[in-house]
């Protein structure tokens, strides 16, 4: 079975969306697939691929629901900001960044990554109760 991909027209200048299945599998062509489309744009984020491996991957976890998929949108901005949205379908579970230290703890270090690599983050209500967590990255973040 291959995924379902989605393409989109915006205003952005550059603009990525694709639906996947909400499996493993899924969120590991979400990660390949935005490492690719950064490289076909020539842009360059330091934390785009761990933050969409993050966010895909929680998509498959915890917004997951038999038969539906989740979307993952890329939009990269005139001024260079890069917007990275996952839409899964279960608007009811709002994540949260857990302050999670030591080996005990299985679960919820994953928004600590999102975090340190965006700039922004949140969760934004979708139609047909699903949620869009997203994250905007700018290219020059960290550097002196």
């Amino acid at each position: 079975m291959s995924p379902k991909s989605v393409a989109q027209v915006t205003s952005a200048p550059h603009h990525f969306a694709v639906q996947l299945s909400a499996t493993r599998r899924g969120a590991r062509l979400a990660r390949l697939l935005a490492e690719r489309q950064l490289d076909d744009w020539n842009s360059r984020f330091e934390g785009a691929v761990p933050v969409v491996a993050e966010l895909a991957s929680n998509a498959v976890l915890h917004g997951r629901v038999p038969g539906r998929d989740f979307r993952l949108r890329l939009l990269l901005h005139t001024e260079g900001t890069l917007r990275i949205e996952v839409t899964d379908a279960r608007g009811d579970r709002i994540p949260q960044v857990k302050d999670a230290v030591g080996d005990h703890v299985e679960s919820g270090r994953g928004l600590l990554i999102v975090a340190a690599y965006a700039d922004r983050w949140g969760v934004a209500e979708s139609p047909a109760n699903c949620k869009t967590v997203w994250a905007e990255l700018t290219p020059d973040r960290g550097k002196s």
